[in-house]
């Protein structure tokens, strides 16, 4: 296995803070970047090296990249996984709230893979892994934003896709299913949050409850699936354009394509009841 250097967002928790340790466990070189560095150190005696990091602040993205590619003199993975779920309804999530969610998930993305792309482009090398979500093929109720920003990264990653392959750059998505973190329950708080005093707010404290019942549950996926997915698209000489893992993934994306429109509606108002 060839050792590569690899820039890593969002890698104090969750999927994040499991990918960093199992890539450098493998002899890669990982920058892990985060708001919340500290959270990264217990990695160090691995090699990791931690990078403070707002997806959301253009200067420390610049910083960043200039600190890899001054200690290692080029970038070869860049794995996008920062990110996060603000649910509520599309009435009454609040137009501020809707728009950090497109820029943490979305432009905050977008803007650090443009940071790292010309330095690939110079090696005609490299390798972009964004992590999207069966939320980019799949729409429940309450998750409209989210879903909005899922469905971004999807087609941003496949034009993307195209636009690199003349320049030896793959680009890879990965679509984990539901993976056992503090993802839901964050996103079911929001969801709470969103719609206190509104008309919908028995419908998402249903849901919100539902939720942390399905994150806190024993079926669910642990992290460790979506790093080995991640593990694959860094290490395989012909990485697949997709990974869709996780528990109930594969389904929620067979089922939303093979359903008539209605019917997928109704079958979600009835789990969700």
């Amino acid at each position: 296995m060839t050792s590569k250097v690899i820039l890593l967002t969002g890698a104090s928790s969750g999927i994040g803070f499991d990918t960093a340790k199992m890539l450098a466990s493998q002899g890669h070189k990982v920058y892990g970047a985060a708001r919340r560095v500290e959270k990264i150190e217990p990695l160090a005696p691995l090699g990791v090296v931690a990078i403070k990091m707002d997806v959301t602040d253009q200067a420390s993205m610049e910083a960043g990249v200039k600190q890899v590619i001054a200690a290692e003199g080029h970038i070869d993975v860049l794995v996008n996984n920062a990110g996060y779920g603000y649910f509520g309804a599309i009435e009454t999530v609040s137009m501020e709230d809707a728009r950090r969610q497109i820029e943490v998930n979305v432009f905050g993305l977008a803007a650090l893979t443009r940071l790292v792309l010309p330095y690939m482009r110079e090696r005609r090398s490299g390798r972009i892994i964004n992590i999207a979500s069966v939320a980019g093929k799949s729409v429940f109720q309450f998750g409209g934003w989210y879903h909005v920003s899922k469905y971004s990264v999807e087609a941003l990653s496949d034009a993307l896709r195209i636009e690199m392959k003349a320049f030896g750059v793959d680009v890879c998505i990965i679509e984990p299913g539901i993976i056992k973190t503090d993802w839901g329950i964050i996103a079911a708080d929001h969801l709470e949050e969103s719609s206190r005093g509104t008309a919908y707010e028995k419908a998402a404290n249903g849901q919100a409850a539902m939720m942390r019942k399905i994150y806190t549950g024993n079926f669910n996926s642990d992290p460790t699936v979506i790093s080995r997915a991640i593990s694959h698209a860094v290490n395989s000489r012909r990485p697949r354009t997709r990974y869709t893992t996780g528990l109930g993934s594969r389904a929620a994306v067979f089922f939303h394509w093979l359903l008539p429109d209605r019917w997928w509606d109704a079958l979600m108002r009835k789990l969700l009841k």
